[in-house]
């Protein structure tokens, strides 16, 4: 999807990872109203910090462009034809480009201001059906509206808050107009509450809603319906390049069918949707969506950064988040036949298997019971939460003899502000050709139900890998700003799958002219940098870039695409996808650093000489700049010094450690000056502020010390 910037400033910037930590960026806390239906326009506001002089909104969509009113104040327009589903929108002004906050689009409903006079029953704002409501919570209040419906009439009431980059952690509660209380909750979808109701009589009904510690100020979207609504799809998977039928769940689907399932006391009903799984998914091992997968955990996560496969969408449905993610599998899948929830009656297996199941009812157990075809290691993995089912899965092995042959459970990787640890169990393990195992499958806290689905793979390990990039930035949100003439990173999360422990290269495309990157290689580590840097004369631009990432199995050369994330908070373990990775190009950095030679050889135990060349770009920088390693792996060692005031050039002696596998390695040091800085350019004071910018990179290739 093409990506395109509407502005009404000449200024123009990319995104990425910032370069100028210390030095102003600009962060999008909030943007207000989180919402609109697709063909109308809508007046937002925009808050954060180091916004200023902000006239531009960048979106992740052609179909929606925005007009400056004023100072914080913007006019978005969405086309007719923008699907429904959410979208990233960045603040670009002075000081660069932010990182994004979601917005949804609606088909089918009305859009409509919340009443600030409605914190009583008695003052309740009365809406229509089938309404987007887009407010805000109050310090110390609730928020009230009354809605008129018939006997028998089911409806829904969704509030959208977490899922759409609001930190309210919202409550719904649900009462007659006499104050009789019906219903409340909160935590259906993440930490955003959902209410099925199907009224007991003609006349009218409250619905409160409120933060859960009564702050105020979060703005959250609160859809009252009676049009179709999607609970999950089952199975969750389907395989590569053949076309499947699924069954969805949900309520008030169109042409629907009686289902045995119910959640909350009351019946959901299915309906059928024929689905292709796209080609690239399987291809580049990545994940395609419409509405950002925000709603996995209670916190956003990157639950879906280990998942190949695809979100579905039916038609009719008039609320965003109603897609349902599918995963991809080049096996043949089946189904768990019930009843298996004893030892003595286990579901049998033939590997490869890929089973779609669910816990039942509380307290179920799923048991299966297999041979393999060999002795060797095979990878089981469970996926639960990462097809944004309920469950906290784990798996047990068993021998004939009953003994335990090992245990699964929560795997990931949490890296600053990258979550991808989640609750689905993922592991290899040895397997015996002439033993019967048996598996048992159960959520740890043994609920059950609609919600409770999985699916259980177990196979011969193919040595694979997951990539992700997020902002290279302190604990905030951050987008990143290029700065000409100096290098910007990408913090690299790498999980390493059934086995792969070789070199994994990463290269740029469709980079914006006067945008560079060399190809950066991570050799049998979990993390690495990404480097970009900007000539001096670089366009101001705003570019989406594209990372691949390249390995080998044995002969065989394979790409997978980087999947980009940001972070959501200003709290650890906040961390949501992106569409694309976008760049902004600004003014000229401070300094810039550069390692030379850009390649070298050296042999394991010895040491590698490369030179640090710095240019000084602001001719009022003149102290010292001190150099330290970023993110060495660990073989690789390089003691703290510093370029002196006034000179140019250290030189480096990076010692590579004798046990060192060969292959090649790319490094990266940072620099951190003393800049004079003001705000104001017309200032004639300019305290020091410490920069801090990394280096172009250098490719160390490690040669046998044999």
């Amino acid at each position: 999807m093409m990506l395109r910037v509407l502005s009404f400033s000449t200024l123009f910037f990319l995104l990425i990872a910032p370069a100028l930590a210390e030095l102003p960026q600009p962060r999008f806390d909030r943007l207000k109203p989180l919402g609109a239906s697709a063909g109308s326009t809508m007046p937002v506001e925009i808050l954060g910090a180091d916004i200023e002089g902000v006239t531009t909104l960048y979106f992740d969509h052609p179909g929606l462009s925005a007009r400056h009113v004023k100072d914080r104040q913007f006019e978005i327009q969405v086309a007719a034809d923008v699907p429904q589903g959410t979208y990233d929108v960045y603040l670009v002004g002075k000081y660069g480009i932010s990182n994004p906050r979601l917005f949804a689009v609606s088909h089918g409903l009305t859009d409509v201001a919340e009443d600030p006079k409605n914190h009583s029953a008695a003052e309740a704002q009365a809406v229509a059906l089938n309404v987007a409501i887009n407010a805000s919570a109050d310090n110390n209040s609730e928020d009230f509206f009354r809605f008129t419906a018939r006997k028998g009439q089911r409806l829904t009431i969704d509030c959208q808050a977490q899922r759409l980059d609001s930190d309210m952690d919202a409550t719904l509660v649900l009462s007659t107009a006499e104050g009789q209380p019906l219903a409340s909750n909160r935590d259906y979808f993440g930490s955003d509450p959902f209410l099925d109701f199907v009224a007991p009589a003609d006349g009218d009904y409250l619905v409160a809603v409120y933060d859960l510690s009564y702050r105020g100020g979060y703005p959250y979207r609160l859809i009252l319906s009676d049009r179709p609504q999607v609970e999950n799809v089952f199975p969750a998977a389907v395989k590569a390049g053949q076309p499947a039928t699924l069954t969805l769940f949900g309520r008030n689907l169109q042409a629907a069918q009686p289902s045995p399932w119910q959640e909350n006391d009351l019946p959901l009903v299915q309906t059928t949707l024929n689905v292709t799984p796209p080609a690239d998914v399987s291809t580049l091992g990545t994940y395609r969506f419409f509405e950002h997968p925000t709603h996995h955990s209670v916190l956003p996560t990157a639950a879906t950064c280990t998942l190949t496969g695809f979100q579905v969408q039916s038609d009719g449905v008039a609320s965003p988040f109603s897609a349902q993610p599918v995963m991809v599998t080049p096996f043949d899948v089946t189904l768990e036949a019930e009843p298996n929830d004893t030892q003595e009656q286990p579901q049998s297996l033939t590997i490869p298997a890929v089973v779609c199941g669910r816990f039942d009812r509380p307290r179920d157990a799923d048991w299966y019971t297999l041979k393999v075809p060999e002795n060797g290691r095979f990878a089981l993995d469970v996926y639960s939460e990462r097809i944004a089912g309920r469950a906290d899965p784990y798996i047990t092995i068993l021998d004939e003899k009953g003994n335990r042959v090992s245990e699964l459970d929560d795997f990931g990787i949490r890296m600053n502000a990258f979550d991808g640890a989640i609750r689905d169990p993922s592991g290899v393990i040895n397997l015996n050709k002439d033993v019967t195992y048996r598996l048992l499958v159960q959520d740890r806290y043994q609920r059950g139900g609609a919600r409770y689905q999985y699916v259980l793979s177990i196979r011969p390990p193919v040595p694979d890998f997951y990539v992700s990039s997020i902002h290279s930035s302190n604990q905030n949100p951050a987008g990143t700003t290029l700065w000409k003439g100096a290098a910007a990173t990408l913090d690299i999360v790498i999980h390493q799958w059934e086995g792969y422990n070789g070199p994994i290269t990463l290269t740029a495309e469709n980079l914006p002219p006067g945008v560079h990157a060399s190809p950066v290689t991570i050799t049998n580590n979990t993390r690495g940098r990404f480097v970009l840097w900007a000539d001096d004369d670089a366009a101001d631009t705003v570019s989406p870039i594209r990372l691949l990432a390249t390995g080998k199995r044995g002969e065989e050369t394979f790409q997978r695409e980087v999947r980009p994330y940001c972070r959501v908070w200003n709290n650890s373990g906040t961390s949501r996808p992106q569409r694309q990775h976008v760049l902004a190009v600004r003014e000229k950095a401070p300094y810039a650093l550069t390692l030379e030679p850009a390649n070298i050889s050296v042999k394991a135990g010895e040491k590698a000489t490369v030179k640090a060349q710095l240019r000084r770009l602001w001719p009022e920088f003149t102290e010292k700049v001190s150099l330290q390693p970023y993110d060495f792996p660990g073989q690789f060692k390089l003691g703290k010094l510093d370029i002196p005031a006034g000179q140019t050039e250290a030189t480096l002696e990076i010692e590579v450690q004798q046990n060192t596998p060969p292959g090649d390695y790319t490094l990266l040091v940072q620099g951190q000056g003393q800049v004079p800085f003001n705000k104001d350019a017309a200032a004639t004071s300019k305290p020091n502020t410490l920069v801090s910018i990394p280096s172009r990179p250098v490719t160390i290739t490690v040669l046998s010390d044999k």
